[in-house]
């Protein structure tokens, strides 16, 4: 089983871009919060379709978001120097506090 859940807040503003084939595509960070320390853990995080348009026009620096999805894990070789990453490919994103009456889901369909 793949799933990840986590609480956190929008660390870089997203980036909404397509792709080759016009799929839409947005990346933007996350940091969550350790329990009982000043320190937190950051993630990238990616949406897809209708999710990545919504997450562009809705997010912004510092928004609280709750985030599920999968664990994505890729690796590539850039000027000979072998490199990876894990990042969050969200299934659904939930905005959390803001402004009365902007939570809500933005999930994958």
């Amino acid at each position: 089983m793949n799933l990840v859940c986590v609480i956190g807040n929008v660390a870089a503003a997203p980036e909404l871009r397509h792709t080759a084939a016009g799929r839409a595509v947005c990346s933007f960070r996350v940091a969550v919060s350790r329990p009982g320390s000043a320190d937190a853990d950051f993630f990238d995080v990616v949406t897809w379709e209708r999710q990545a348009e919504v997450c562009a026009e809705y997010l912004s620096v510092g928004r609280r978001v709750g985030i599920e999805g999968r664990l994505h894990h890729s690796s590539w070789e850039s000027e000979g120097e072998r490199r990876s990453k894990v990042e969050i490919v969200a299934h659904r994103v939930e905005l959390l506090g803001g402004p009365r009456g902007s939570e809500g889901s933005v999930a994958a369909e």
